[in-house]
């Protein structure tokens, strides 16, 4: 998958440390989901599969957070749950921590586990899980 101009772009603008784990992230989520799409969706990189949302990350004061969102339903734990239904978020401080093996599950569990937030506006805020697990 070819990184799209418009995440070089968010990367670029982030300070030295943050844009080189952001740089690391986009080469471990393209790696373990070759089939998804990623584009700056609500002004932060994110990865599709079918529509759907499942991976994405963005800047903030505490530095680069990884969204899953389908994260809650991931096993084992270690995730914080984000909002008020099934996103959950891993803060990833330094590159080194682009390594941690748990970050690599959660993106295999990314393509397996997830609820349907592509339709969740016509649901009117109702999720169904897309796939079965």
């Amino acid at each position: 998958m070819t990184t799209g101009q418009d995440i070089i772009d968010y990367n670029g603008k982030l300070v030295a440390h943050e844009s080189e784990i952001a740089n690391a992230l986009v080469e471990l989520i393209s790696g373990a989901l070759p089939e998804a799409q990623g584009k700056v969706w609500h002004g932060h990189p994110v990865w599709f599969i079918e529509g759907n949302p499942v991976v994405g990350y963005l800047s903030m004061k505490a530095g680069i957070r990884v969204l899953f969102w389908s994260g809650q339903s991931f096993e084992p734990g270690g995730l914080k749950p984000i909002g008020k239904f099934k996103a959950a978020g891993y803060d990833v401080p330094s590159v080194a921590d682009v390594g941690n093996p748990a970050l690599a599950d959660w993106l295999a569990q990314a393509r397996k586990i997830q609820w349907d937030y592509a339709n969740i506006v016509k649901k009117k805020g109702v999720l169904d899980k897309l796939t079965d697990f």
